[in-house]
């Protein structure tokens, strides 16, 4: 089984930064992991998330603002946010799932993934 931590988010003004950690721990040496974030009445959506060779990709609504890096050693998955805008506002969750391949999109985990349990975002104008 795989737990996931979140931590970092907060409140900030429009076009401030913000860096988000989530730390694996349990067996997630198989698993890839990503962020989502789900603002309220809506959907959860992708953010960024790594794929089996180690790359990272991104969503179109935070492409060019964000940076993720993972750190194997500490099993820790870090997401960098700069220039953010209200629209940003949302829980955003770290999950875990299996490896996708590069070039094949992120999709939100079914049951057999794992999700973390958020950290909120606000960012007001």
């Amino acid at each position: 089984r795989v737990q996931l931590v979140e931590s970092g988010g907060g409140s900030v003004q429009s076009g401030g930064s913000l860096t988000l950690s989530c730390v694996a721990s349990g067996d997630p040496s198989h698993l890839c992991l990503a962020w989502f974030r789900q603002a309220p009445g809506k959907k959860r959506e992708g953010v960024a998330g790594m794929h089996s060779d180690g790359s990272a990709s991104y969503f179109d609504s935070v492409k060019g603002r964000v940076a993720l890096s993972m750190d194997n050693a500490k099993n820790t998955l870090s997401l960098q946010m700069n220039s953010l805008e209200p629209e940003d506002t949302a829980m955003y969750y770290c999950a875990a799932d299996w490896c996708p391949p590069p070039g094949i999109r992120w999709q939100v985990p079914d049951d057999n993934g794992y999700w973390g349990q958020g950290t909120q975002v606000t960012v007001s104008s």
